[in-house]
């Protein structure tokens, strides 16, 4: 009788799906040995569409096409449009830190932190200027089942050919 054991590795995916605008599109070289990565910020609306309120999530952009969309949205950004975006972001935590500097010196304070998966569709100014291909049936199945966290060629087989041009 054969006692084998699989190497494959099982993840837990936290998912949080939502509505939001991008700000702070960056690119961040950390300091020491880590290496550099796209970064944005989601404002993520919630609550009463009368009295929005927003969360902000410092994220780090994961995939080649979440990658290719967020850098085509930066002169948007730059120039004050509102990019509005239907995102994922996997693993959220929360980041404890002590204020250094202005009215809040000395005092704790907390972000929230994630890693931006995907955007379904990008609107700017209002104007839909990206919308991705609904994926099918097959895919939705394996989403349901814990998994490795896809590769950034999954990414870029999910979305439909988009013709190369800025947001802006």
């Amino acid at each position: 009788m054969s006692n084998t054991q699989s190497n494959e590795t099982k993840f837990f995916d936290l998912h949080t799906t939502g509505i939001g605008y991008l700000n702070r599109i960056r690119n961040v070289k950390p300091r020491g040995k880590g290496k550099p990565f796209l970064a944005v910020t989601v404002a993520a609306l919630h609550g009463s569409s009368e009295e929005v309120e927003y969360t902000y999530i410092d994220c780090n952009v994961v995939g080649a096409e979440a990658e290719k969309l967020v850098r085509r949205c930066e002169q948007a950004v730059e120039a004050d449009k509102k990019v509005l975006v239907s995102f994922r972001i996997g693993d959220i935590w929360a980041d404890a830190f002590t204020y250094e500097k202005g009215e809040k010196k000395g005092q704790p304070g907390a972000s929230l932190k994630g890693r931006l998966l995907f955007l379904g569709w990008i609107r700017v100014d209002g104007e839909t200027v990206y919308e991705a291909k609904p994926r099918d049936a097959s895919s939705n199945q394996q989403d349901a089942q814990a998994s490795a966290e896809p590769e950034p060629d999954d990414f870029a087989a999910e979305q439909p050919a988009e013709p190369e041009r800025q947001f802006g």
